[in-house]
């Protein structure tokens, strides 16, 4: 009897898991494995900077951030710095993200902020923001951006696939045991499908959650429309900045409202948070604080984020819409899923595992179809 050859929808999901991944399968590694290195970067960072950066002896009252943006000027000349990162606890030594702006080279300044010590000034961060750049756009602007938006579609597309080609016909033993369990004493072709298929499985949710948010990042309108499914609406916390521009001849004779006190009022308002990134970007030409308030404070997210915009002169609360608080708590969970700061430790390391599975698959799924490949032309021999 002649056996049933695959249906049309088998051979057009075989054909979208497989064609498009071998077109952008380099892309796809060096995607994978850039992402993988980022994820444990905030620890790498800590551990770079040391136990005498990060922790000091309490002694006063710490600085306004407007003296210590004065102390950065001063320390460091041809530099500016895009945030602070204020801890609860006052034995912890603040943060801050520095730029050289001749060489845009990054770094991370601790400094004492009762004495305005500068305690160390760390470049890890700069290894980072390369790899960073490596995996958004290749060092490539815009073009580089988009190629990586391609090949993140395709991942996404052949992770689903895959979960399609997975899934057995039929569930016995034998189709439970191939499709959960790797043979690692079986020869190589049957372990490299096995590391493929059966890894591939146990990944696919997060790989699939990475790629998701990797084109939500990318595609601002895809990002827009998904705020507006939460009900949310507004904008980037960069583009409400620019909503308060300072107007010089009117404020030039106040000065700024006491950030001490606006520190200590946001933690009033949330005891639960740690920590607080405030935005100095652009500092002298607008008049709201962004406070970033969290239990930990990421490359680009915070574990727990609330945000609370104050204005620099009367110290008053503004932007503080429901719609806008749904912005900035979708935009902050979309990036913690993408670097893994989810569920503490815990997300960290399913992120990083799932990143290196990322990575091995365009191989391990080369090596299936280059050895079905030549079997095929020896059987045509």
């Amino acid at each position: 009897m002649k056996k049933k050859g695959k249906s049309t929808f088998s051979k057009i999901i075989a054909w979208l898991h497989l064609w498009p991944s071998i077109v952008a399968g380099i892309i796809l590694v060096f995607v994978s494995l850039t992402g993988t290195i980022i994820v444990y970067g905030d620890e790498i960072m800590q551990w770079s900077a040391g136990k005498e950066a990060r922790y000091i002896k309490p002694n006063g009252v710490p600085l306004k951030i407007d003296e210590i943006t004065a102390l950065h000027k001063e320390k460091f000349p041809g530099h500016s710095f895009s945030y602070i990162v204020v801890d609860k606890d006052p034995s912890k030594s603040w943060v801050i993200n520095s730029v050289d702006l001749k060489d845009r080279k990054l770094s991370f300044i601790y400094i004492n902020p009762y004495t305005g010590e500068i305690l160390k000034q760390d470049h890890s961060i700069s290894f980072f923001y390369v790899i960073a750049q490596l995996h958004s756009n290749l060092l490539m602007g815009k073009t580089g951006g988009w190629i990586v938006a391609i090949s993140t579609i395709i991942f996404v597309l052949s992770t689903l696939t895959g979960l399609v080609l997975w899934w057995p016909k039929k569930w016995t033993k034998a189709t439970r045991d191939s499709s959960f369990k790797i043979k690692w004493k079986a020869k190589f072709k049957r372990l490299n499908y096995d590391l493929h298929n059966v890894f591939g499985f146990y990944s696919a949710i997060i790989c699939f959650l990475l790629g998701m948010t990797g084109l939500l990042i990318f595609f601002s309108p895809l990002m827009k429309g998904t705020v507006s499914l939460f009900g949310g609406e507004g904008k980037m916390w960069f583009y409400t900045l620019q909503d308060y521009p300072r107007d010089h001849e009117a404020t030039k004779d106040l000065a700024f409202y006491d950030t001490n006190v606006l520190i200590q009022k946001a933690f009033d308002l949330h005891p639960d948070k740690t920590i607080i990134r405030i935005w100095t970007y652009n500092y002298d030409n607008v008049s709201i604080y962004p406070f970033f308030l969290g239990t930990n404070a990421g490359l680009k997210s915070e574990e727990g984020k609330e945000a609370i915009y104050f204005d620099k002169f009367s110290g008053e609360m503004v932007n503080d819409s429901k719609e806008q608080k749904i912005y900035d708590k979708v935009d902050n969970l979309v990036w913690q899923i993408h670097m893994g700061q989810w569920c503490g430790q815990l997300g960290k390391f399913s992120t990083f595992i799932a990143g290196i599975i990322a990575t091995s698959l365009p191989i391990t799924g080369f090596l299936v179809w280059w050895g079905r490949r030549n079997k095929k032309s020896k059987s045509k021999k």
